[in-house]
């Protein structure tokens, strides 16, 4: 056991004991231990044991626990304090410009206990708003903890969207004349993704020379037909070699489920005809071609042999934007400057959809602020017209499972968008008992993030997901799908029997700022995998159907 590791454990011990709030002289005993013991000469474990306390800045209690570790290779109470820890707090630790003091107020404070859990609320502008976290703060702490993300070896979509072209861009530069197409995982739009993947055709050993000039490559796997390298960005770059023959059929199997792939191959071929694109190859098996993102679900195969796949959503088939935040709680920008950005994206609408007085983290709006921000829409409306603000709130679904104001404050809203943001740590039984009572209620138009899941940093609450869709057809309540690149949440996976209950889904980007609009894209993308059309979505609605749907639904 040698000093640093010595230094270590004391280091994280001070560390843990200041982020539990505990003694304080004890976290700077250990601190000041770890300091001592990292400027030491000699070695802790030969010296004399009896001499360790002696030692300029290692008091007896500290020297006991030294000796504890060099005899046993153990701390215990080291042990015991990461015992009652997040796992997600002690990972905190290594974020540069959050210090103990602040995870504390972090953990205990904002109720928050992962680092993606941490960057989401920074990017709502929650962190700004306790003591000790001015907006500089906030901006470094989202810059720290994008860097810590880029090595862990998991992406969002959106992430990997941004460096595509860069990667493309390197590899036509390294690998030129070589014929190069993206395929894999991103082509197929998953919402998490661990590697890049692209065809080439090309002899591998050829590449692999070729790709030895390229800077920040590190080889991590060479076989006869794939190359694998840790890029720079930290993800995994996959390359496979194919011939000119192979290339249409590996890379629709490079982009299919493994059960829509054999189900795929196991169909007839209409004849032996030389197959120079992929819809040839769906086309020889008398079926539609589909496009990357929907070779996911085997039934789509039998559902579809010798029909037309339905229209599928796409981005421009939106005509408002449902669910923002605006400064009035803890988005960045005012109502009339989202107002403006969605005339400037062709959108016909907006939903604002602030926070709701439950939510103080985010500065949820008091009765006394809804009826001001209500004047305030009222003044936009007329200036902006044809344009229309509506009058939302996120309505925190509390403990109970009641909305978060009483029956004529909710009355005053165009419609209200139910969500769970406390209390995220529940059994499937007390979820279900909350999430349906808010479905249940009348005023209660779309069900927001449905399990409340961070992407690679927060689980969603264990839900029956058929069930809480059951409720939502028999209340006519609208799922949304929040098009957040961390939440996606309703997972397309569960919106193909939303779609058999005749459920309307919501695509909603949860934007609080300019840029967060854009979300839109990735909420369109995970329902163009469920295979969702434009009728089938509450944001295509136009105004004029808007309008109607909601006087519907007061009636």
């Amino acid at each position: 056991m040698d000093n640093y590791q010595i230094a270590d454990a004391l280091s994280l011990l001070a560390k843990l004991t200041d982020i539990h709030g505990e003694n304080s002289f004890k976290a700077k005993s250990y601190a000041s231990a770890a300091f001592a013991i990292e400027k030491l000469s000699v070695q802790l474990h030969e010296m004399p044991k009896e001499k360790i306390a002696g030692l300029n800045g290692i008091g007896v209690s500290t020297a006991q626990k030294i000796i504890e570790f060099i005899e046993t290779g153990k701390l215990i109470a080291l042990e015991e304090i990461i015992s009652k820890t997040p796992t997600g707090i002690i990972e905190m630790i290594s974020i540069k410009g959050i210090g103990p003091k602040k995870i504390n107020t972090i953990w205990k404070e904002m109720e928050i206990e992962t680092i993606g859990e941490l960057l989401y609320a920074c990017k709502e502008n929650r962190l700004k708003l306790f003591k000790g976290f001015g907006e500089k703060t906030q901006q470094n702490v989202i810059d720290a903890i994008e860097f810590y993300n880029k090595n862990r070896g998991s992406y969002l979509y959106a992430q990997v969207e941004t460096i595509i072209a860069d990667f493309t861009s390197f590899l036509n530069q390294y690998l030129p004349q070589i014929k190069i197409e993206i395929t894999g995982q991103f082509k197929r739009q998953l919402e998490i993704i661990d590697k890049i993947e692209y065809l080439m055709q090309a002899d591998v050993d050829i590449a692999f020379e070729l790709l030895s000039q390229a800077p920040g490559l590190s080889l991590k796997e060479k076989s006869s037909k794939q190359l694998i390298y840790t890029s720079p960005a930290g993800i995994d770059l996959c390359l496979y070699a194919v011939n000119e023959t192979e290339i249409i059929k590996k890379s629709i199997e490079l982009t299919a489920s493994s059960s829509f792939w054999n189900e795929l191959v196991q169909s007839e071929t209409t004849n032996n005809a030389i197959e120079k694109s992929e819809q040839d190859f769906f086309e020889n098996r008398s079926l539609p071609y589909f496009p990357g993102f929907l070779r996911e679900n085997e039934s789509f195969i039998r559902e579809y042999k010798n029909k037309s796949l339905p229209d599928i959503i796409e981005t421009k088939d939106i005509k408002g934007i449902i669910h923002s935040h605006s400064n009035w709680s803890d988005g960045s920008n005012t109502i009339e400057e989202m107002a403006l950005a969605c005339i400037k994206m062709g959108m016909e609408y907006l939903v604002i959809s602030d926070h709701s007085k439950s939510a103080f983290y985010a500065q949820g709006l008091s009765i006394e602020k809804i009826y001001a921000q209500h004047q305030y829409i009222n003044e936009l409306n007329r200036k902006l017209h044809p344009f229309k603000i509506f009058k939302s709130i996120e309505s925190d679904i509390l403990n109970d499972g009641s909305l978060d104001y009483d029956d004529h404050t909710l009355q005053q809203f165009d419609l209200i968008i139910a969500s769970v943001h406390s209390n995220l740590k529940m059994s499937e039984e007390k979820a279900m008992m909350r999430l349906i009572k808010a479905i249940e209620n009348p005023h209660t138009r779309i069900l927001g993030h449905m399990t409340g899941r961070l992407l690679l940093s927060r689980p969603g609450y264990p839900v029956n997901h058929h069930a809480i869709i059951d409720a939502c057809a028999a209340n006519n309540v609208v799922i949304e799908l929040n098009a957040h690149p961390s939440r996606l949440d309703i997972d397309w996976r569960q919106i193909e029997y939303a779609r058999k209950k005749n459920v309307l889904i919501s695509i909603n980007p949860d934007a609080h700022t300019l840029e967060g609009l854009n979300d839109i894209k990735y909420g369109v993308a995970v329902a163009q995998k469920a295979m969702i059309n434009k009728t089938q979505n509450l944001s295509s609605f136009s105004l004029l159907e808007m309008n109607s749907w909601l006087e519907e639904k007061k009636k």
